[in-house]
C-alpha cells in the first residue's frame, strides 16, 4: 500500500511539473505578429527600420557601403605593409666598377621601394648617384648619372611614375667611407634612395 501511495505522489508530481511548464509558454493575441506586435506596429517597426538604414547610407546607396569600407581598408593596410617594406629595404644601392648595371640582389630592395611608390603617388623619392675616386670627375659625374638612372628605370618600369622620381648626381665629391681600397670603393660605388 505505502509503495502504491509513493507511485501516485510521484506521478502527481510530474503531471504538476508538466502543467507548469505549459503554462510558462505565452499564447499570442488573435492577429498578432511576432514579438506580440500586431500588423501595423509591424508597419511602423519596418518603416523604422528603412529610416536607420538610410539615416547610415545602406538604404538608398547614397552613402558608403560596408564593401566599400573594407575596400578602402584594405588598400590603407596595403599601402602601410609596402611602406613598412621599403623603410625596412636598405635605402642604398650598390654597384659594381666603372658599372651602372644593378646587381641582382638590389632588385628585391628596389621592388620593395616600387610598390610603395606605385601605391602613393604623394610620395617622391631622390635618387643621388656616387661613385669611387677613381677616374676624371666629369667621368665620375656621368657614371653617377647613369647609376642614378639605372635605378630611377627600374623604378618606372614597376609602375612608378616618372613625376616621383629626380635623380642626381655627386659623382665622387660625397664618399661614404674615406679610404683608399676595395672596401671604401665598394661602399662608394652606390645610389642613395631619399624620400622627400
Amino acid at each position: 500500500m505505502t509503495d502504491l501511495l509513493k507511485n501516485r505522489v510521484l506521478m502527481l508530481g510530474f503531471a504538476l511539473l508538466f502543467v507548469a511548464g505549459c503554462s510558462s509558454t505565452a499564447t499570442e493575441p488573435e492577429g498578432s505578429g511576432a514579438n506580440g506586435m500586431d500588423e501595423t506596429d509591424m508597419e511602423q517597426q519596418s518603416d523604422s527600420d528603412a529610416d536607420t538604414s538610410d539615416a547610415y547610407g545602406a538604404g538608398d546607396g547614397s552613402g558608403v557601403s560596408e564593401e566599400a569600407m573594407t575596400a578602402e581598408e584594405r588598400a590603407r593596410k596595403s599601402l602601410e605593409q609596402a611602406k613598412e617594406k621599403a623603410m625596412q629595404a636598405a635605402s642604398t644601392i650598390y654597384f659594381d666598377f666603372d658599372s651602372s648595371e644593378i646587381r641582382r640582389e638590389s632588385q628585391s630592395i628596389l621592388e620593395a621601394h616600387a610598390a610603395y611608390l606605385a601605391e602613393d603617388d604623394d610620395v617622391t623619392v631622390v635618387l643621388e648617384g656616387h661613385t669611387d675616386q677613381r677616374g676624371s670627375r666629369e667621368y665620375n659625374m656621368a657614371l653617377g648619372e647613369r647609376r642614378a638612372e639605372s635605378v630611377a628605370r627600374f623604378l618606372r618600369v614597376n609602375d612608378v611614375s616618372s613625376d616621383q622620381i629626380e635623380t642626381v648626381s655627386y659623382g665622387e665629391e660625397q664618399p661614404a667611407v674615406e679610404g683608399n681600397n676595395e672596401e671604401a670603393w665598394a661602399e662608394n660605388r652606390r645610389v642613395e634612395i631619399n624620400y622627400e
